[in-house]
């Protein structure tokens, strides 16, 4: 019988020819995308801060950048400005599935993360922040601080967190760190409001940012 294909080139009788794998392959899942809205920390352009924050409002993210008032020196009065108490980050609330809404917005590097995956950061420390900024004139950025004497507040919006205690002149000023940038902040404090850590709570699991 005359070949199918002219062109087709024989096999020869004495040739096996192998089967096709018919045993079930393994497949690799990709890696799941939580559903539920997280806290994220985006990274933004320099100086670039509050013009995202209102690329946010415009677009319904849900979002917070923290900021602080400075008292500055102008030429004929000085004058409280508002700075971001974080340069370069704004706080944003997503489900990573809609993170190009996010990424999209210009003026947006990246979502903080390793590996170029993003990752959360606690709702603890976005509610500790919202506090600590009851009173911005109170609050200032904070070389990131993680060792010194520990210290837990007794009274005002930040009663039950715990810092780290520093002083400058005569004022007594609490530290607290946000791990995930590597940052802090320094609060004011009266005296009366804070009392020292003693070594037996150390086995307690503290509430600290």
């Amino acid at each position: 019988m005359p070949a199918l294909f002219p062109d087709q080139a024989a096999i020869p009788d004495n040739v096996d020819i192998p089967k096709a794998d018919s045993s079930p392959q393994t497949l690799t899942p990709p890696l799941a995308v939580p559903a539920h809205p997280s806290w994220y920390v985006a990274y933004t352009c320099a100086n670039h801060e509050k013009r995202v924050a209102e690329q946010f409002e415009r677009r319904r993210i849900e979002h917070l950048l923290p900021l602080y008032k400075a008292l500055r020196q102008w030429r004929d009065r000085r004058v409280y400005l508002q700075y971001p108490l974080f340069p370069g980050y704004i706080f944003v609330r997503l489900a990573l599935r809609d993170k190009l809404w996010v990424l999209q917005t210009a003026g947006v590097v990246r979502l903080v993360g390793v590996g170029g995956n993003p990752i959360p950061i606690n709702d603890e420390e976005i509610v500790v922040l919202r506090r600590a900024l009851v009173d911005t004139k109170r609050v200032e950025p904070h070389p990131y601080l993680t060792v010194g004497r520990r210290v837990r507040v007794t009274a005002g919006p930040l009663v039950g967190y715990e810092g780290i205690m520093v002083r400058r002149k005569s004022r007594l000023r609490v530290v607290l760190s946000i791990a995930a940038i590597e940052r802090s902040i320094v609060v004011d404090m009266d005296a009366a409001s804070v009392q020292p850590i003693v070594s037996a709570s150390l086995g307690h699991r503290q509430r600290v940012i």
